[in-house]
Formats: C-alpha cells, sequence, structure tokens
C-alpha cells in the first residue's frame, strides 16, 4: 500500500474529526483524495496534506499565528479568480495550462488571464534600450521609463487598462529581443536569439510561464497596484522580485550544479548535497508533490543535452524529486544555446502577463494590501 495515503478512519483519527468535517476539507481543496485502489467504493487521502493540516490545527486560530503561516506555502491570503494549482495541476481561469500550451501564444493566454478583455495593440511608446545594454538592462530600463511616465490605474475604466496591459507585454518583449519586432512574441524572440527553429519551444515554455498564482513576484506587483501605481510601475515591482535567485535567478544555481555534475560526475554531485543537507536546485516544488506539469510537458517537447539528461536521471533516482519548471526552462536554454540570461528573460516576459492580469484585478477591488508586523523586538516603554 502507498505510504503516502491514508485511509478515511486514519485521517479523521490524526486530525480529530468525524467524517463530514474530512469530506467539507476535500471539497474545499485542502485535503486531496482519490479512490482506493483496493476496494473502489473507499477513498485515500494525502498524508502530506492530512499532516500539514493536523500542524495548523496545532498552531489554534490565533491571528498572528494564522497570518504568518500563511506567508510561507500557507494557506490562500487574497481572492483572485485568475490562475490556481488543484490535484497538481496548473489553471488559468479554469483551463489547464498544460492544455494551453499545445497550441496558445502567450498573448492569447495574456487576454485569457485578463479575463478576455484587450486586443492585440502594440503601443511601445517607450523606446527600448538599445546598444552596449544587457538584456536585463533592457527588461529593467523599459518598465523604469514607463513607471515614470504612466498615469496611475486607479479609477480607470477597466478596457483601457487592458489595452495599456496589452501594450506593456509588448514593450516587454521588445525589450527582450533587443528591438521592435512584428508578429508573436515568441517568434521575435526566437528570431532576434538566433533560433527560429525553437519559436514552437519557446511558445509553450512562455504559455508555461505566464502565471503561477500569489507567488513572490505576483504578490509584490498586487502590492504596488493595491496603492493606485500605474500598470508599469507594479510589472517593474513584479520584475525587481523576480530577479532575486530564489524566484527568477534560480537558472544560475541549475547551472552551477550541472557544471559540479560535468566535473565530478552527477552521482557525486548530488551526493555532496545531500550530505551538506542542501536541495538540489530544479528540482522539486511544494505545490506540486508528484512533480511540476509544466516542467514535465516542456521536457516532453524536446531532447534536453546529455548532461541536464544525465543529471535529471540522477537526482531523481537518488531524491525522488522530480525536475521543476526552473530546470526546464534553463535545459531548454541550453539546448538551443540562448543567450546567458535567456531562462530569466523567458520567465520575465511570460510572467508579466500574469503580473498585469493580477495588477488589474488588484486594482478593481479598490482595497490596499497592508498586512502588520508581529513585532519580537525590544518591548516600548509605554
Amino acid at each position: 500500500m502507498d505510504r503516502d495515503w491514508i485511509s478515511a478512519e486514519a485521517a479523521m483519527d490524526r486530525l480529530g474529526v468525524r467524517a463530514q468535517t474530512l469530506y467539507a476539507y476535500v471539497s474545499r481543496g485542502r485535503v486531496e483524495a482519490r479512490g482506493d485502489p483496493e476496494d473502489p467504493r473507499r477513498s485515500r487521502y494525502r498524508l502530506a496534506d492530512v499532516e500539514a493540516l493536523t500542524e495548523r490545527k496545532k498552531r489554534g486560530r490565533k491571528a498572528s499565528e494564522v497570518a504568518a503561516g500563511a506567508i510561507a506555502w500557507g494557506e490562500p491570503v487574497l481572492a483572485s479568480a485568475i490562475t490556481t494549482v488543484a490535484g497538481g495541476r496548473l489553471f488559468y481561469r479554469g483551463r489547464d495550462a498544460v492544455a494551453l500550451s499545445a497550441d496558445e501564444t502567450l498573448e492569447s493566454v495574456a487576454r485569457l488571464l485578463r479575463g478576455g478583455h484587450g486586443a492585440t495593440l502594440k503601443r511601445s511608446a517607450t523606446p527600448v534600450p538599445g546598444d552596449g545594454a544587457s538584456l536585463r538592462e533592457r527588461l529593467f530600463g523599459a518598465l523604469s521609463a514607463r513607471a515614470g511616465l504612466d498615469p496611475p490605474a486607479r479609477g480607470r475604466a477597466p478596457l483601457a487598462l487592458a489595452a495599456e496591459a496589452g501594450g506593456l507585454l509588448d514593450l516587454i518583449a521588445d525589450a527582450a529581443a533587443g528591438g521592435a519586432g512584428e508578429g508573436p512574441i515568441h517568434v521575435r524572440l526566437a528570431a532576434a536569439w538566433g533560433r527560429p527553429e525553437a519559436a514552437d519551444l519557446i511558445r509553450r515554455a512562455l504559455v508555461l510561464l505566464a502565471d503561477h498564482e500569489l507567488n513572490a513576484s505576483t504578490f509584490a506587483a498586487r502590492v504596488t497596484a493595491s496603492t493606485g501605481a500605474s500598470l508599469a510601475a507594479s510589472a517593474l515591482a513584479g520584475l525587481c522580485a523576480l530577479s532575486g535567485p530564489l524566484h527568477g535567478g534560480m537558472a544560475g544555481r541549475v547551472i552551477n550544479l550541472v557544471e559540479e555534475a560535468g566535473r565530478i560526475g552527477p552521482d557525486a554531485a548530488v551526493a555532496g548535497r545531500l550530505a551538506r543537507g542542501v536541495s538540489a536546485p530544479g528540482f522539486g516544488h511544494p505545490l506540486y508533490p508528484d512533480g511540476d506539469p509544466r516542467a514535465a510537458a516542456l521536457l516532453a517537447s524536446f531532447a534536453p543535452p546529455a548532461d541536464y539528461a544525465a543529471l535529471k536521471a540522477a537526482v531523481e533516482a537518488m531524491t525522488g524529486e522530480a525536475a521543476n519548471i526552473d530546470f526546464a526552462v534553463t535545459a531548454l536554454s541550453a539546448r538551443f544555446q540562448l543567450p546567458p540570461d535567456a531562462p530569466f528573460a523567458l520567465f520575465a516576459v511570460a510572467r508579466t502577463a500574469g503580473w498585469l492580469a493580477h495588477a488589474v484585478e488588484q486594482v478593481q477591488t479598490g482595497a490596499l494590501i497592508r498586512p502588520r508586523a508581529r513585532y519580537i523586538g525590544e518591548a516600548p516603554a509605554v
């Protein structure tokens, strides 16, 4: 019997609840259930979900503790109709992102994320930094210039915001490409990077990366949007958060591991990390205990370089952790010898679609995101 799944009786005993409460947890997506392979009339429940819920119940309902736990992979903290992860799959407004990646473009998915509003307008009023600027400089420069010029988003009509969002997505694509272009974004990037044969795979990657619920960069974009700031300012906040090594900078850590595996062998590289208690970058994901479906879909579309394939096999065999989207995008970049910062650029261009959709949704709520800090410093004299 699979030890990762337990019976209803065991789940209720761990949680200290009755059957009706357990079924309520399942219906709300807090505990995943599946059919019992030995008895189709019964269900089994994911042990990891039950244990996580048990731990939250032990902490009690003290508001500060609940809020602190929610910040790090915890309970949902904002209402959104854009993206969710359910049953180990990613959905954009109820549609499977992996299925969309089969034939949709980033532009069409961006419109879907925004709720279907907006046209395919090209409105690059801000020049893209040109010769001498690195890819990353161009991305930051283009959004910074627009953030300093565009009006606040608060109080503007939804269609006006949607049209502006479409123009900003076009602008960030131009920045990644190094200049204005025509045609779908994936074709423009592939041509600019001298790899037209990679266009369809770039398209798939962009669709799979377009949004991922309330990740760090999206939360930064929503906080900025909640102040009424311009859409460009919200996207710039998202880009700043993405630039960190624990988010959009993960590709560099994957490359370092690949290089280490090339020097001492994949098994030795992975064993060394396990001995140090260090995880392998590019593998595993808290929201996908059974494996990142985005990575599986992308990796099934091309043959990774031999060194990446060897590392993937070693990590999965020794840790049981499957490759995630960071590994897949980095392997794609290596397979087609894209520019060194291409993985970051793919994340930034794609995720701009999500940042802007979340910014528009947040503006329409009219609410300011302003959490409180749980003070742990020296007690004030009062």
